[in-house]
């Protein structure tokens, strides 16, 4: 369903490892919203929620709701730094378009 790069994988488990709670996992999930029509959220949480499908990438778990799911299946998440800043990139097969700052998608 969703798969992170090593690159990601690495970001991920970092962050994990500077929390100062023992996240269980990567929760992803898409909101209306954003200058595309929807927009990615991302954050740590310590449970996945009931619904939530969970996937493991790189070792990673992904927590992922049931309304985002279709709309995030078979996406890349990178993650990339340049000179211009660095961040989570998406490559996403559903995506009909999407906005210049790559977190918003429609």
């Amino acid at each position: 369903m969703i798969v992170l790069t090593d690159s990601a994988v690495h970001a991920v488990r970092s962050a994990i490892d500077k929390a100062e709670a023992s996240p269980a996992g990567l929760r992803i999930q898409v909101e209306a919203g954003g200058c595309a029509g929807y927009k990615y959220m991302m954050g740590l949480v310590g449970t996945p929620d009931d619904a939530d499908a969970v996937v493991s990438s790189g070792g990673v778990s992904i927590f992922i709701d049931p309304d985002s799911q279709p709309l995030l299946a078979g996406t890349t998440i990178d993650f990339v730094v340049a000179l211009e800043g660095s961040g989570f990139t998406f490559d996403n097969p559903n995506a009909s378009n999407s906005c210049s700052c790559g977190k918003s998608f429609g």
